[in-house]
Formats: C-alpha cells, structure tokens, sequence
C-alpha cells in the first residue's frame, strides 16, 4: 500500500509540473506576440538621449529623442497638469539608464510649487516619420 500511494503521489507532481511547464509555455508565446515583430528589436533609448516632451492631452506624451525620433508614451493615469505652461515632467532613472518598455518610465508631473503626481506609463511606442510628421506642430516636442 506503502509503494502504491507513493506512485500515486509522484505521478500527481509530475501532471502538475507538466500542468505548470505548459501555462510558462503559453505566458511567453503571449509575451513574444506581444513584443516586436520578427527580427525586429525593442525601440530602446537611454534617458540621456530624451531632449524635450510634449502632451496634447492629460493621458498622452511626446518625448523627443536623439534630435530625430518620437516616442508616444500612453499614461493610465494621466494628468491635466501636463498641459500646463510651467508644468515639470521629472523621471527617476533606477538601475539601468535605458528605456525599452513602459516599465522603464517613473514619471512624475510637478508644478512650480514643487507638488508631484506620479504618472503610470501604460504604452511605449516609437513613431515613424510619418506619424511623427501627422503631429500638429504645436504637438511636436
């Protein structure tokens, strides 16, 4: 009896961990068609190649990066303060100086007086020209 419900008990383990392995299995085919395109690497830049932003609503940024290109940042929260002629925006760079992914940004909005309001980037996206060309020029940053 001894044996048996040892088996029993190994097998049970061993349909869970194939169980496991195959939902990691699934979580990074979504994570890869989730990510660039095939052969195609993440749009990256460093934090001291950004030169200057822009945001034509409370829940959009335009950040302007290495003279020539434009990166949209999609904000969950945003923040009408954005729009405002003596608005701040501040990043934290913790760790590595690199920004590839929203999780990257650690943005904040802060007005004259110093008072912050943390901003949650939801969506990195590096435009072409065209779409950089499609901003209304008092857009552009």
């Amino acid at each position: 009896m001894f044996r048996r419900e040892n088996a029993m008990s190994m097998l049970s383990r061993m349909v869970r961990g194939s169980v496991i392995a195959a939902g990691l299995i699934g979580l990074s085919a979504t994570a890869a068609a989730a990510g660039p395109a095939a052969g195609q690497s993440a749009p990256c830049f460093f934090i001291n190649q950004w030169q200057g932003w822009k945001a034509p609503s409370p829940d959009v940024l335009y950040l302007k990066v290495n003279m020539n290109e434009v990166y949209r940042v999609e904000l969950s929260a945003g923040s009408p303060e954005l729009q405002w002629p003596d608005a701040h925006l501040i990043s934290v760079s913790r760790g590595s100086d690199s920004v590839c992914s929203p999780l990257d940004l650690d943005l904040a909005v802060a007005d004259l007086g110093g008072i912050r309001e943390h901003l949650i980037a939801r969506s990195l996206t590096k435009l072409t020209p065209e779409e950089v060309a499609a901003i209304p020029p008092k857009y552009r940053p």
